[in-house]
């Protein structure tokens, strides 16, 4: 079994910290962090990870656009992006969806479970 590479971004240090740390010490993947929206979009072109944990409410450029921003490059366009958000309104919910991601994960969220969390979202066993 191959080791995932996922992106963790969010405008917050300390939740990069805890997923990132989470993530290596538990489930054993490798996982790089971006600060912002720009930042995630060239780390994804050049690292292509397995996936991408991607805050929604970042300044700057936010999820959203952030989402758009790696749908629209072909070589990051096929990268499952899971979102990671505090918002959880049922219309949220479904624009998210349409918009194509993998899933949801809420903040706050069981740092201990998140690894769990992403294989079930993306159907990794």
């Amino acid at each position: 079994m191959t080791t995932k590479r996922i992106l963790i971004v969010d405008d917050e240090e300390r939740i990069r910290e805890v997923v990132q740390t989470c993530l290596i010490k538990l489930a054993k993947w490798e996982a790089m962090v971006a600060a912002s929206g720009i930042e995630a979009i060239q780390q994804a072109a050049v690292a292509l990870p397995d996936a991408i944990l991607l805050d929604v409410s970042m300044p700057g450029m936010d999820g959203l656009e952030t989402l758009e921003q790696l749908q629209i490059n072909p070589e990051t366009a096929s990268i499952p992006v899971i979102f990671l958000t505090a918002k959880v309104q049922p219309t949220e919910q479904l624009q998210y969806q349409r918009l194509g991601v993998a899933g949801l994960i809420v903040k706050p969220f069981d740092p201990v479970q998140i690894s769990q969390e992403i294989s079930r979202l993306l159907g990794w066993h």
